[in-house]
């Protein structure tokens, strides 16, 4: 009998990975620190019109685009003379289970299929594994999702529940955890007994799901004869806006700004038990975002197939309290109830829409379901029962896990940058603790992909490092 004791289990996760997804991580290894990730992504195996047919198949994708004329007009009201941008979203709850994650669940569970497996393992708040546990359910296989859910003292925010509860509706089994380091050792373990296929949010087959979202956003766009200024995109680990960055520019597209949106949760630890029940947003939040961009290897996958800053053009974040008005306004205003963790960009975009001339568009990459659990008023009255003082003021007061202050007027609305070259040297410096040699020219080609800059940016910024 194997040791199941959490260091011995660590200590297989290699080969784990391996068994669980028929990938061999180290065919992609070159020099040192450096690997080749355009053929890793090539292991997807399937082109741009194949997955758009096995998508289609399973109730995915094809999803509208819906121009927000209400909001643009609002927007206009605050924005100087003739600024304003036009205001649409990709409206991603129309996908099978009710997010986009549907593009990425729908991939990696047909690809699991035709691999023999019997089942699908992921780990997940919650949207991912009801998106895999839809699709399983359409392809046969057995699902278990594992779900950070509670904090120690068992209590679990509504959005983490009623997401549990999906899982559960569409015939998942889920195994919920107290926050901590004990997420990735019990996934490990139960890929290990079952023998079933690792469904990460990270694999190539997951991130290529989502290049079908950026292509279809070109494809629609020409037909209204112009492409969007600025796409806006929620980031927390990174695969949103990587794969709908690499789709938009497989469809030919390689002009649009993309952004990157992350609520601002700045001094809440992502997996402390102190902190679980005292965020107000599950996920899209600083806590996964910025970490996730610097060091995208930190996921349940040797080498994550989400690497946002290879693609980001610019990185905002935003208030609590301003994406849960925002999420109020597009119900009263546009008559579309979506979830607050997925209006993050949409916040976002309300801003940036003023900062840009009326003739240009600005676009919504993904809006999500909501529910019982997932909208407004029962986050906020959680909070409130966790002791955060909730009022409507001035956003800029807003202290994570102690207030969230919904703005008293629209135009008390604003996003802070988060610094791109900060985090092209964080990357970097997070990619030189493996390396205890001179950089060589291949690792020095990577890194600046990786940075999407220039041999010559990394090496500056090795210099200040020293």
């Amino acid at each position: 009998m194997r040791d199941d004791s959490y260091q011995a289990v660590m200590a297989r996760r290699g080969e784990l990975m391996e068994a669980s997804l028929k990938i061999n991580y180290e065919d992609f290894e070159l020099l040192g620190i450096a690997f080749d990730y355009e053929k890793m992504m090539s292991e997807a195996a399937y082109s741009m019109e194949e997955m758009i047919e096995i998508q289609r198949s399973l109730g995915v994708g094809n999803t509208p685009v819906v121009e927000l004329k209400n909001l643009t007009k609002l927007a206009r009201k605050y924005a100087p003379q003739g600024k304003g941008a036009r205001i649409f979203v990709k409206d991603e709850a129309a996908n099978a289970s009710g997010s986009f994650k549907d593009r990425r669940a729908a991939i990696s569970v047909y690809h699991a299929k035709k691999l023999g497996y019997k089942g699908v393992v992921t780990a997940t708040s919650g949207n991912y594994g009801a998106a895999v546990a839809c699709h399983a359910a359409k392809l046969g296989l057995k699902c278990i999702v594992v779900q950070e859910c509670f904090d120690s003292k068992g209590v679990g925010q509504p959005e983490i529940v009623e997401k549990a509860r999906k899982c559960e509706a569409l015939g998942a089994e889920v195994v919920q955890l107290t926050v901590g380091p004990e997420l990735f050792y019990q996934f490990l373990k139960l890929i290990e007994k079952t023998q079933y296929f690792n469904a990460s949010l990270y694999t190539p087959f997951g991130i290529a799901g989502v290049e079908t979202l950026g292509y279809e956003i070109v494809q629609q766009f020409k037909q209204m004869g112009q492409q969007p200024d600025v796409v806006v995109a929620t980031n927390a680990g990174g695969g949103n806006l990587t794969g709908t960055a690499r789709g938009m520019r497989k469809a030919g597209n390689t002009t649009t700004k993309i952004v990157g949106a992350s609520v601002d949760l700045q001094g809440l630890h992502m997996a402390s038990d102190l902190d679980f029940n005292r965020k107000s947003f599950t996920t899209g939040h600083t806590g996964f975002g910025v970490p996730f961009t610097t060091s995208p290897d930190r996921s349940d996958v040797p080498r994550s197939a989400a690497r946002p800053l290879r693609y980001m053009d610019r990185y905002v974040k935003i208030r609590q309290g301003e994406v849960f008005f925002i999420t109020e306004a597009l119900a009263n205003l546009e008559g579309l109830e979506k979830g607050p963790a997925g209006n993050t960009s949409l916040a976002v975009a309300f801003v940036l829409a003023q900062e840009m001339p009326e003739d240009q568009i600005i676009l919504v990459q993904e809006t999500e379901y909501t529910g019982a659990g997932k909208s407004v008023q029962p986050q906020l009255s959680f909070a409130r029962d966790n002791g955060i003082d909730i009022y409507f003021g001035d956003p800029e007061e807003e202290i994570p896990g102690k207030s969230i202050v919904l703005p008293s007027s629209p135009d008390k609305i604003s996003v802070n940058d988060i610094d791109l070259s900060y985090l092209r040297q964080s990357l970097v410096k997070n990619a030189l603790k493996a390396s205890t040699e001179p950089l060589s020219e291949i690792e020095l080609n990577y890194l600046a992909e990786e940075i999407n800059g220039s041999v010559e940016q990394v090496q500056q910024i090795i210099e200040n490092l020293n």
